[in-house]
């Protein structure tokens, strides 16, 4: 399947804009294997297994960790067979994933079926449309992007309140079910017949454009160096590359940890379990308009100082999270903590192709995944271990605060590499 065949439909624009809607779908129905889902589920887990909140967040701690270990080979996978191939492979191996956890009896298939809906759902489902919409765009990427991330934030709207709602009126085993029928008989289809993999399969150029010609003056300053591609040794051999690494651990340690254990935290503070659910809405409502807000600065300004100021917002979120003790401080952490989920989204996306080029994203994009996959593993067990010896989380939250600063300070010292700075 990476020797696409022609245009499948002719359309009056640019077909990467078609492309971006697959996109988005492919996203969106991660969705399933997103800590923001699988939260839902987590209490249900603990009631009927019987299971304590730390042997829950470590079997799911575990089976992230071998996922996002596994994820490494994935962006391979995705430069030598292309995306559309993977992209209907890993929907399938999704839809059957969830099938796996609706028949869950014990911790082995439950260390299983977590591993599965994490390394094709949270991992793969996300890592492929992100490597495959920037193979379509160079100085319309951030807009790309912001509308590709409209899946993602539909899904974390969406899943949270109707997962809790499924689960009430069918019992979480049909949940997984219906999930996985909607993979395989919406998904799967979309990407078979609408993904090509690069605009020139089907005689395109990268915007729908001709490339500038010497000396044009662009909008975009990272037109130039997204034409040279980096192999991932060569990118591995930066200072850029590194921090940026650090940096992508950091949301994904901090969100999914917070997300993971959302119902327990609000439920320490008096909340119930709607409000829990509606702050993930909340965050993915209000994250959603940002996205272009972000897409639009990023195609514009340097990508390190927008994502520095995003750590910025992290620290505020969190410390607005220690406060929180009543309905409408859940509602200012949800706004706050959407608003910074916006930018982080779309920046720590656009900056591997802005620095290291289309050529070689999947390798690199892959080892950037999988690096995030591992942030999120590492997030949840501390979490429920600190509820298990001390009854609470204001004291890992605190200490969870110094990721961010971290992170912040490293981007600042992350400016967009030189080519020719590593090819004298």
């Amino acid at each position: 399947m990476k020797n696409n065949r022609g245009q499948p439909i002719q359309t009056p624009f640019y077909y990467g804009w078609v492309v971006v809607m697959v996109a988005g779908l492919s996203v969106f129905f991660s969705g399933p294997g997103q800590t923001y889902s699988i939260s839902i589920f987590i209490d249900y887990y603990i009631e009927d297994f019987e299971y304590s909140r730390s042997l829950v967040s470590g079997i799911y701690s575990a089976a992230t960790l071998l996922a996002g270990i596994t994820l490494f080979m994935m962006g391979r996978l995705i430069d030598r067979f292309g995306q559309r191939a993977m992209m209907v492979t890993i929907g399938s191996c999704l839809a059957l994933a969830l099938f796996w956890n609706a028949f869950l009896l014990g911790p082995i298939m439950m260390f299983f079926g977590f591993f599965m809906i994490r390394l094709f759902g949270q991992g793969s489902m996300t890592l492929i449309p992100n490597t495959l919409v920037p193979q379509w765009f160079i100085r319309k990427r951030g807009r790309a992007l912001s509308i590709m991330a409209i899946g993602g934030f539909a899904s974390s709207a969406l899943l949270p309140p109707l997962n809790t709602w499924l689960i009430e009126s069918f019992g979480w085993r049909m949940t997984w079910g219906l999930w996985g029928g909607a993979l395989l008989i919406l998904f799967v289809p979309l990407a078979f017949f609408f993904v090509r993999n690069k605009p020139e399969h089907i005689g395109e150029v990268p915007d729908g454009t001709p490339k500038p010609v010497k000396g044009e003056t662009v909008k975009n300053p990272n037109v130039e160096v997204n034409e040279k591609s980096w192999t991932l040794k060569e990118a591995m051999a930066t200072r850029a590359f590194w921090f940026i690494l650090f940096c992508v651990i950091v949301p994904a340690l901090v969100n999914t940890a917070i997300t993971f254990h959302m119902v327990s935290i609000m439920d320490l503070r008096g909340l119930d379990t709607g409000v829990a659910a509606m702050v993930l809405t909340l965050m993915a409502v209000v994250g959603f308009p940002v996205t272009f807000v972000s897409g639009y600065l990023v195609d514009r300004f340097k990508v390190h100082y927008i994502l520095a100021i995003t750590f910025f917002g992290h620290i505020f979120t969190l410390v607005v999270l220690l406060f929180t003790n009543s309905w409408w401080m859940a509602v200012a952490f949800g706004v706050f903590w959407g608003f910074v989920n916006g930018f982080e989204r779309i920046v720590l996306n656009i900056v591997w192709p802005n620095y290291f080029g289309r050529e070689h994203l999947g390798s690199i994009k892959g080892l950037a995944q999988t690096v995030m996959v591992v942030g999120s593993a590492l997030g949840p067990l501390p979490f429920g271990l600190f509820f298990d010896w001390l009854g609470g989380y204001q004291e890992v939250i605190l200490l969870t605060i110094l990721f961010p600063v971290t992170a912040g300070i490293l981007a600042l010292l992350s400016p967009q590499p030189k080519y020719e700075d590593y090819h004298a």
